[in-house]
């Protein structure tokens, strides 16, 4: 009798353990735990990314239109330079001669014009006279004509001679400071069909710009004289300001990606920022100061099974794109949202607002009742943001499937 008291005592124990816990299952799934974050007022600003490099505003090619051997160099890298300086020397030896052989060659004509105009002369009085025919007289007026013109080849011969020799001595064309130097003395450089380069100058590197690429869906937000923000890895977490100078027409397809070039102008007084440098641009496209924002993440929830059903306040109603959340970088839209906040008890309320500008992370909102400090639901705390699959979704047969047939059954029930 007493060990029937004691099976029937255990049993009635072990059916409570097991109600209390299916119990507390099912006040588990009724009240899930949310995370929230607090509505900041901040400045945001919209920015379209870009990377280019620096360069001078103005480079000239320094080269020698002569051939010959490098005989002086005058300047070495980093050196600055006045315009009219003189940089090298290409050995002038052949450009001498020529220009002797080129005097000669005039001295050569000259004296062969003064006979043509003896000749000429004589050939005309004994004309006068009836004694040389018109035949001879006008052959001597040619000859004369033909000893006029080489006398002026010759003077034209010397003059190229002398320019030649001239061009031996490499004078730089602007202030600036030198960037290359590709030759070193005793080098032989061929001017025959295209001048070589010998020195790279920078006219002025304390006004710099940065030529950055940028892909054709976003050229269109970008304007001459809107500001630039840029980073280069020399320098890391620091920002430099610039302003968009000019937006070029022409196109470069690149892997069938169309960029467009923009011209940031860029202030380089203190010097750091050196030609070459990579620069990583944001092009700010628009600005909101002072405006409260929330985390995309408050955008994007939605609540789910019973807690969707027993959501209080402004009911949310079909808003185009990801649950209202703008698209990162776009511009100031009047979009609409939903924000839902939770109560003490873990009741949900949904508050309607309207979106506006985005940097990518947080966005502008606006809504009577969300204010600096409300705290927004941004998810679970099982790290579920909420959002529910579109209709239709189809789970992958290689994901875990979840077990079938309720919760487990607790120690005791059988």
């Amino acid at each position: 009798m007493n060990g029937m008291r004691i099976a029937g005592i255990a049993s009635a124990a072990a059916a409570l353990g097991g109600g209390l816990w299916f119990y507390q299952r099912a006040e588990a799934r009724e009240g899930p735990a949310y995370r929230t974050a607090a509505v900041e007022r901040a400045d945001l600003q919209s920015t379209v990314s870009a990377t280019g490099a620096l360069s001078a505003v103005r480079t000239v090619q320094v080269g020698t239109q002569v051939s010959g051997q490098v005989s002086a160099i005058y300047v070495d890298f980093n050196d600055k330079v006045r315009k009219g300086q003189l940089l090298a020397r290409i050995d002038p030896t052949l450009q001498r001669q020529a220009v002797e052989e080129a005097q000669a060659g005039v001295a050569r004509a000259t004296a062969q014009l003064a006979l043509a105009r003896a000749e000429h002369e004589r050939n005309r009085t004994l004309h006068d006279q009836k004694i040389v025919t018109d035949a001879e007289y006008n052959s001597a007026q040619s000859n004369l004509a033909v000893a006029q013109a080489n006398a002026r080849s010759a003077e034209i011969a010397l003059s190229r001679a002398r320019q030649n020799l001239a061009y031996t001595a490499i004078y730089a064309p602007i202030d600036g400071v030198v960037v290359e130097r590709n030759v070193d003395v005793g080098q032989t450089v061929a001017a025959s069909l295209s001048a070589p380069q010998l020195f790279l100058i920078a006219n002025d590197l304390t006004e710099m710009q940065i030529l950055a690429s940028v892909d054709e869906s976003d050229i269109g937000r970008i304007q001459e004289g809107q500001p630039v923000t840029f980073s280069v890895q020399s320098y890391a977490g620091e920002q430099f300001s610039g302003t968009v100078k000019q937006v070029r027409l022409q196109s470069a397809t690149t892997e069938n990606v169309v960029n467009y070039t923009a011209v940031v102008s860029v202030k380089n007084a203190s010097a750091r920022l050196l030609p070459g440098m990579t620069a990583t641009v944001k092009f700010v496209t628009s600005a909101a100061p002072g405006v409260l924002t929330v985390p995309n993440a408050a955008l994007r929830f939605r609540p789910a099974g019973d807690a969707a059903a027993a959501v209080t306040g402004t009911r949310p109603a079909a808003v185009t794109g990801a649950a209202g959340a703008p698209r990162a970088g776009s511009a100031t839209r009047t979009a609409s949202a939903t924000l839902y906040t939770v109560d003490a008890a873990g009741r949900l309320s949904a508050h309607r607002v309207r979106t506006g500008l985005t940097d990518g992370q947080r966005t502008e909102v606006s809504a009577p009742g969300i204010d600096a400090g409300t705290q927004v639901v941004v998810g679970t705390s099982g790290g579920d943001t909420g959002a529910q699959p579109a209709a239709g979704t189809t789970r992958s047969p290689f994901q875990q499937q979840p077990q079938q047939g309720g919760p487990p059954r607790p120690p005791g029930v059988f």
